[in-house]
């Protein structure tokens, strides 16, 4: 006779059912929870601070949510991409009462380079509530995965406002804005205008541009490389039958022709050469002053000498100004010992805006070890110093560059000395300036540099000590 509550089936059986039953329950995790804590406590401080934020579905990958500048309470379409980690009481890497580091993980950050959005990284902490933001630096080449906070200037707090709008304004494509000093209302872009010369020369070649190449290094002459070769078709603003170029064209068939025809051709794969053949022009034309790096494909000062310092003197918007656009930095404990050479560059890159052309500077910096050799860590050093960069800087250095680009008759700059390159091809007009209707503040372009946080030259210490 069976009592109640006796288990009626073999004990065995019984025992399996009990861990299949309990293998198939659901259990939250405290990660989870904390995650959805998370989530909604950033959400609602990005209202208060009069935001939009519209959460992601469960199948995100490294975004949880989309957060919309407001002006005025009116949604503005300018988006920014936000990542939400959240702890319940854990301190922060190196944290003290000043701030503390982040280090970020590879597969996120190579999933935030894919966006076409601004990312920004918020950390909050439920034990203080805390709430601290950094943006990601997703450029191509910049290797930040260390992030920096500094608690009196990264808090996600109404005082943050300004400085993530700007993020939302666009500082690739066809230029970006570089704000007024001091409450001026001008804006400075960095577009030069370009005067193209009037005429071009085009021919048939019976080389590709690699046998193109080789065929110049097997002349006698000094090879030149102002010209493009796409399709058996050559072109070059120099008549090639006078110099090294002879040897690559098919002398008889060359012609002159109007440039405007080629340099506003309906064909964007025309327009692309066309562009190749303005950048490798504008690569010859300053050649004496001026490399081109092809890893990072950018224009640098060349150093004179090893190990030694160059300064450029050009006249700024009102008064002469110098800058050293060479400049050795030494190890901060052995001042004998050259740390690393840092040299200013831009990126040179040519855009046709309703029929006109323009050279877009975008201004950075080139590393190396002594003035010639190319540093085998350059992305430390360039964070490094990009994050010393501000408003002034980033106007000086767009106004440099255009000097430079204008102002061939300079004695002291000793400026275009080769004989082949005395009379410059392309000219450049001055950047034009927009009238703003408000000020860019300040603290938009960057946070001072904390106490915890390491200069470009105190990486490169870092660099050799490890």
């Amino acid at each position: 006779m069976a009592t109640v509550g006796a288990i009626d089936e073999n004990p065995l059986r019984f025992v399996a059912k009990m861990f299949y039953l309990r293998a198939m329950s659901k259990e939250i995790t405290d990660n989870q929870l904390i995650g959805e804590l998370g989530e909604a406590a950033v959400r609602k401080r990005f209202l208060s601070i009069g935001f939009q934020f519209d959460a992601r579905s469960r199948l995100e990958a490294g975004i949880d949510g989309i957060a919309e500048v407001m002006i005025e309470g009116e949604p503005s379409a300018r988006m920014l991409a936000v990542q939400v980690k959240s702890t319940r009481s854990r301190k922060y890497t190196s944290e003290d009462e000043n701030g503390f580091s982040y280090l970020l993980e590879s597969n996120d950050l190579a999933y935030w380079r894919n966006s076409n959005l601004p990312v920004i990284l918020v950390l909050y902490r439920e034990s203080d509530e805390s709430f601290y933001w950094s943006m990601i630096d997703v450029r191509p080449g910049v290797e930040a995965r260390r992030l920096i906070f500094t608690k009196s200037t990264d808090a996600l707090n109404r005082e943050a406002v300004d400085r993530l709008a700007a993020l939302t304004v666009p500082k690739a494509g066809f230029g970006y804005y570089v704000p007024p000093l001091r409450g001026g209302e001008m804006a400075l872009v960095n577009l030069l205008p370009l005067v193209l010369p009037q005429e071009i020369y085009v021919s048939s070649s019976p080389f590709d541009p690699k046998r193109a190449v080789a065929e110049l290094f097997n002349q006698d002459n000094t090879p030149r490389f102002d010209w493009a070769l796409k399709g058996g078709s050559f072109w070059s603003f120099h008549d090639p039958r006078t110099t090294s170029t002879r040897a690559i064209v098919d002398v008889d068939q060359v012609e002159v022709i109007e440039t405007s025809l080629l340099a506003f051709h309906e064909d964007i794969d025309e327009q692309n050469n066309f562009a190749f053949l303005l950048r490798r022009t504008l690569e010859h034309q300053v050649q004496s002053d001026l490399a081109w790096d092809n890893e990072t494909r950018l224009l640098y000062f060349r150093a004179h000498e090893e190990n030694q310092s160059r300064t450029y003197a050009y006249r700024s918007a009102k008064n002469k100004a110098k800058a050293d656009v060479v400049n050795v930095a030494r190890h901060p404990k052995y001042p004998e010992r050259v740390s690393f050479v840092r040299h200013h560059a831009f990126v040179p890159k040519f855009e046709c805006l309703m029929d006109q052309w323009f050279l877009m500077v975008n201004p950075t910096y080139h590393f190396t070890t002594n003035g010639f050799l190319r540093h085998s860590h350059p992305h430390a050093l360039l964070s490094g110093k990009k994050r010393l960069d501000n408003n002034a800087s980033l106007r000086g250095q767009v106004i440099m560059w255009h000097r430079f680009l204008t102002e061939y008759d300079l004695p002291e700059t000793e400026l275009f000395v080769s004989d082949d390159v005395s009379e410059p091809v392309l000219r450049f007009g001055s950047p034009p300036e927009i009238e703003l209707p408000t000020t860019v503040p300040e603290d938009v372009w960057g946070k001072p540099k904390s106490r915890g946080e390491v200069s470009g030259d105190q990486a490169e210490f870092i660099l050799n000590e490890v």
